[in-house]
């Protein structure tokens, strides 16, 4: 891992995330989630916050960076339901299958690198009358945005941690074996290649 790895992209990952407008979504979501809850993409606990304590019996947080992590645990301490933090891949759960009431991702599944894996996982930790609630930027609807999302996504990726500006997030979450419940759209501000937003809930199918 290169040092821009390992110290600059935490940094620049955890300022994105603390935006405002990102934190509007956060709390569009994270509330609705219920039960023994699994969060993919912990990163630094900016959800930890939002989940509703009269309707968390637990969080277990996943997340692949130590230095995130890190943080996560801080922010853990004010919390008033128990929260367990582990360095881990979102394509590998080491969680029982079905045990799960509630998954929850946020601004994550642009980074993961194997995006279908990781959604297959999550549904196999679902409980059969589970719910995956998401909220994620991806592929703009309009045809000139969504051109110049793939004309600078590879670099990007490159620069951004990993992270894809045109990833078809409802696309994928279907393939993974989910239907959805809601599925909501909206142009965050700034720059549209990278704040089209989708949100929802999703159930196994």
């Amino acid at each position: 891992m290169s040092p821009w790895e390992r110290f600059v992209v935490p940094r620049l990952i955890e300022w994105a995330c603390a935006a405002r407008p990102v934190t509007r979504q956060r709390r569009k979501v994270v509330p609705q989630a219920r039960g023994r809850i699994l969060e993919i993409g912990v990163g630094s606990g900016l959800n930890l916050s939002h989940y509703d304590a009269a309707q968390t019996e637990s969080v277990m947080g996943i997340d692949p960076s130590p230095q995130l992590l890190a943080k996560a645990e801080i922010a853990a301490r004010d919390i008033s339901f128990p929260v367990s933090l582990v360095q881990r891949s979102a394509e590998h759960l080491p969680v029982d299958a079905g045990s799960i009431d509630t998954v929850v991702v946020t601004f994550s599944l642009c980074s993961i690198p194997d995006i279908e894996g990781a959604l297959r996982e999550a549904r196999r930790v679902l409980r059969r009358d589970g719910t995956l609630l998401f909220a994620e930027h991806g592929l703009a609807p309009d045809e000139s945005v969504a051109r110049w999302q793939r004309r600078l996504d590879p670099y990007w990726t490159r620069c951004g941690g990993g992270c894809h500006l045109d990833r078809d997030i409802p696309g994928v979450i279907e393939t993974a074996g989910f239907s959805f419940e809601t599925l909501e759209t909206i142009y965050l501000p700034g720059p549209r290649v990278l704040n089209f937003n989708y949100w929802g809930t999703a159930k196994p199918t």
